[in-house]
């Protein structure tokens, strides 16, 4: 099975760059609704794997990636396609309703 895959402000332009689509989970350690998705985002790493990324930022010690993307609110997670965010969450949101904004850019 899968593990999301931890971005740094250091790695973060090369990951989301890649030939797949990459979910980053914007998240950070006090954040209650953060704990609260992250088994899904768990999940959607094995269920994704080899056909997509899925990865989390802590943007407690990684503030340039979330000021670059203008995340003011945790859970943030964005969909990126060839370097550009192509989908936005806002928010705990179902599995299902993460699964179907990465099938749809795969």
């Amino acid at each position: 099975m899968g593990k999301a895959l931890e971005l740094t402000d250091a790695n973060f332009q090369e990951v989301i760059s890649g030939d797949k689509p990459v979910l980053v989970d914007f998240w950070a350690e006090w954040c209650g609704p953060c704990q609260m998705i992250a088994p899904t985002i768990e999940e959607l790493a094995g269920e994704y794997e080899g056909k997509a990324v899925i990865a989390k930022l802590d943007v407690d010690n990684n503030p340039n990636a979330s000021m670059q993307f203008g995340v003011r609110s945790i859970p943030t997670l964005l969909i990126f396609k060839n370097g550009q965010v192509v989908d936005k969450q806002i928010g705990v949101v179902p599995k299902n309703v993460l699964a179907q904004k990465l099938e749809a850019q795969i």
